[in-house]
């Protein structure tokens, strides 16, 4: 029963209340000149920033973890056979081409009628896309018979996705999102959304950190479609997140691992960083490389092992996000601070301001 729940782990106990206009539907035009609200848990205090001052917090020593992703234009436009309008978006754009022959890609699919098994949308009159299995909560598999590669269809084809609360009517300005929505150091083709904590980076900004004597080491994790799944359990112990693709080399595992030895800073550009160092080290005892499935879920309770600080967007209510840095600063810490972001007219969500957590 929910009455038995302790209240760390009741959804209700992670909702506030967000002013429409506050939600962020384009971009700032300098990505560093966003918001910063600092919060230092040794100390308890906020502090207002920019984004630009982040050197200001950090030193020699530290390791920036950034997510080197890269957003595909995984949205795609078609017709089913009988003139019908659908909309596709690939959720696994990444996946081994050499298994989606054999199984096709998973997408979710928008049209007044499902298609059928076996019946075929087109995108324009000489490419098509086979409907290999039945629609199932709006996913089905779907193969694309072109000789290019997806990715190639894709960045000649497709749209990019954004979030579902950034609504085309509430933007005010028309916005090349291709670029907007993707990090400065963007290299590995595979998200369907972006890591959003990184947005904020410029590559005059990344070098002055560096200069400063900070290391910047990239891992990956293809964000998938299920980081805006809403929790659908009163008591977050029983939800179950979504498996994404992560992959951490060598070289990168050797740096972390050598910095956790020596006892320095490890700060994560975003949640799907977090996720994916504390997986690992969960998963081997240490950081190494690795390239596989991950769905690591954080939740308060949870003790971390790897990361220090994290730098990080401000998140929607009742969302595994929110839960994540909740249990990293504490679920009252977190939420008068984004009260106090809200009073101070912070902007929200993907293309919003950011918070550093010391």
């Amino acid at each position: 029963m929910v009455n038995d729940v302790p209240d760390s782990y009741r959804l209700e106990h992670y909702d506030y209340q967000l002013p429409e206009e506050l939600i962020a539907h384009v971009p700032n035009e300098r990505r560093d000149a966003s918001r910063l609200l600092v919060l230092d848990r040794s100390r308890d205090r906020l502090e207002h920033r920019r984004f630009e001052d982040l050197g200001a917090y950090l030193q020699a020593g530290d390791v920036l973890v950034v997510n080197d992703t890269r957003v595909v234009p995984a949205k795609l436009r078609g017709a089913k056979e009988s003139g019908g309008r659908v909309e596709i978006l690939v959720l696994d754009p990444g996946k081994d081409p050499r298994l989606a022959e054999r199984e096709g890609y998973l997408c979710l699919i928008k049209a007044s009628k499902a298609p059928r098994p076996g019946s075929r949308i087109r995108l324009n009159d000489s490419l098509g896309v086979l409907v290999l299995s039945p629609v199932v909560e709006g996913k089905a598999h779907l193969r694309f018979e072109t000789p290019e590669g997806l990715l190639d269809l894709l960045d000649r084809m497709g749209e990019t996705p954004l979030p579902p609360y950034i609504r085309p009517e509430s933007r005010a300005r028309s916005m090349d999102d291709r670029s907007a929505y993707q990090t400065v150091y963007a290299a590995s083709p595979g998200a369907v959304a972006a890591p959003t904590a990184g947005l904020h980076f410029t590559k005059p900004l990344l070098e002055s950190l560096v200069a400063l004597g900070v290391e910047r080491v990239p891992i990956t994790l293809h964000v998938g479609y299920g980081t805006f799944s809403p929790i659908r359990t009163e008591d977050v112990r029983r939800h179950k997140m979504h498996s994404e693709l992560i992959g951490l080399s060598q070289w990168a595992a050797d740096r972390i691992e050598s910095a956790l030895k020596e006892g320095r800073r490890i700060i994560a550009v975003g949640t799907t960083v977090v996720r994916t160092l504390e997986w690992v080290f969960e998963r081997f005892g240490g950081i190494t490389s690795y390239c596989g499935p991950c769905d690591h879920y954080i939740y308060p309770g949870y003790g971390f092992k790897v990361v220090n600080s994290l730098i990080t967007n401000f998140h929607l209510p009742r969302s595994s996000l929110l839960l994540l840095v909740s249990a990293f600063a504490g679920r009252e810490r977190i939420l008068d601070a984004y009260l106090e972001a809200i009073r101070s007219r912070y902007r929200f969500f993907s293309y919003g301001d950011a918070m550093l957590i010391l």
